[in-house]
C-alpha cells in the first residue's frame, strides 16, 4: 500500500452540526491536535519515503488558528504539498477573510472550501465568495465541495454518504434498496486508496471509523506495511462482497433495505464495535456522546 495524502483531522470540532456530515463534527465534539502530536506525524510521514501532500481539516481546522498554522509551516518545511479543507465561517467580509488567508500566502498550495445547503442558507454562500475573492488576491488556489440533498442529484453537487451523523438525520428522506445488493464499497479504494485519514488521537483511518492503527503507539510506515486488505478483519470482507459481505461474515442484524452501501455498513460496524473494539474507533466517529 503506497500512500501519497495524509490527511489530518486537526479537530473534530466544528462551528457546524452538519446533518450530512460521517465524523460527527459540532461544536461540542472533543478532541484536538496539539502542535507537538503534528510535528510527530510530520516526521513520521517524512519517513515513510510515499507521502507527499498534507491536509489539514476537521471538523474545521480554523478553529484553532495559531496551532494550523504552525503546522502548516512546518509541514512546508519538510517539503510537503500542502493544502487546507474548511468552511470558510471565518470569511464574513472580503477584508477578515484576506486576514485570515495572508499569513498562508506561498504555504498552501490548495484552500478548498465546503459550501452547500448543509452549512448555509444558500448554495454558494457569502462566506465561500468571500474566501474565493481574498485567495484570488493571495494567489492561492481554491474550490468548493458541494454535497446535494437527498432527494436532489445535481451535477455539480457530490453524492451524500449515509454513514455518521446522515445514517441518523437523512436516511428516512433518502430512496431505499435491498441489503443485499449492496456488494461493493463504492467510494473508498480499501486495497490501495492512496490516502488516509488521520485524527486527533493518532488512529489511522482507511475509511472514517475504521482504523488501521495509532500513531502514537506504532510508527506510520509500520501501519502501512502490516496493512493486509485482504486479510483484515472488516476490509477483507468489505473487499470480498461489500457491506453485504460484512453483514453475511459476522452474522449481523440487519434491516431489508438501507439508503446506501455507506448506510449498511455503518450501521453493522456500530453493532460490531464491542467485538473488534481496536478497529472501530474512536467513539468521536460512532457519534457516542455528541448529539
Amino acid at each position: 500500500m503506497k500512500i501519497s495524502g495524509l490527511h489530518l483531522l486537526l479537530t473534530y470540532q466544528c462551528t457546524f452540526a452538519c446533518d450530512h456530515c460521517f465524523v460527527w463534527g459540532s461544536p461540542w465534539q472533543s478532541g484536538t491536535m496539539a502542535g507537538s502530536q503534528i510535528r510527530q506525524i510530520l516526521s513520521q510521514a517524512k519517513e515513510t519515503n510515499s507521502i507527499e501532500k498534507i491536509y489539514f481539516e476537521g471538523g474545521e481546522p480554523f478553529l484553532y488558528y495559531s496551532i494550523l498554522l504552525a503546522g502548516v509551516q512546518a509541514a512546508v518545511e519538510l517539503g510537503f504539498q500542502v493544502g487546507i479543507v474548511s468552511n470558510a465561517y471565518w470569511a464574513t467580509s472580503e477584508e477578515d477573510a484576506r486576514t485570515c488567508l495572508t499569513p498562508f500566502q506561498g504555504l498552501i498550495e490548495d484552500l478548498t472550501v465546503s459550501s452547500d445547503l448543509y452549512h448555509y442558507n444558500e448554495l454558494n454562500s457569502l462566506q465561500a465568495r468571500n474566501a474565493e475573492a481574498a485567495a484570488n488576491q493571495l494567489g492561492i488556489p481554491i474550490g468548493t465541495i458541494s454535497v446535494a440533498q437527498p432527494e436532489k442529484s445535481e451535477l455539480d453537487q457530490g453524492s451524500i454518504m449515509y454513514r455518521g451523523r446522515a445514517a441518523r438525520k437523512l436516511v428516512a428522506r433518502a430512496a431505499q434498496q435491498g441489503w443485499e445488493r449492496f456488494t461493493r464499497c463504492p467510494y473508498e479504494d480499501l486495497r490501495d486508496p492512496g490516502r488516509v485519514h488521520l485524527d486527533p488521537y493518532g488512529y489511522v483511518h482507511i475509511c472514517q471509523g475504521i482504523s488501521l492503527g495509532n500513531v502514537f503507539e506504532t510508527p506510520l510506515a509500520e501501519i502501512f506495511s502490516r496493512y493486509d486488505p485482504g486479510t483484515h478483519t472488516i476490509t477483507g470482507p468489505l473487499l470480498a462482497g461489500g457491506p453485504a459481505a460484512l453483514v453475511s461474515e459476522y452474522a449481523v442484524p440487519h434491516q431489508e433495505r438501507y439508503a446506501d452501501a455507506c448506510q449498511l455498513c455503518y450501521e453493522s460496524r456500530l453493532v460490531l464495535r464491542d467485538r473488534f473494539p481496536e478497529i472501530l474507533t474512536p467513539d468521536q466517529m460512532y457519534g457516542v456522546g455528541v448529539d
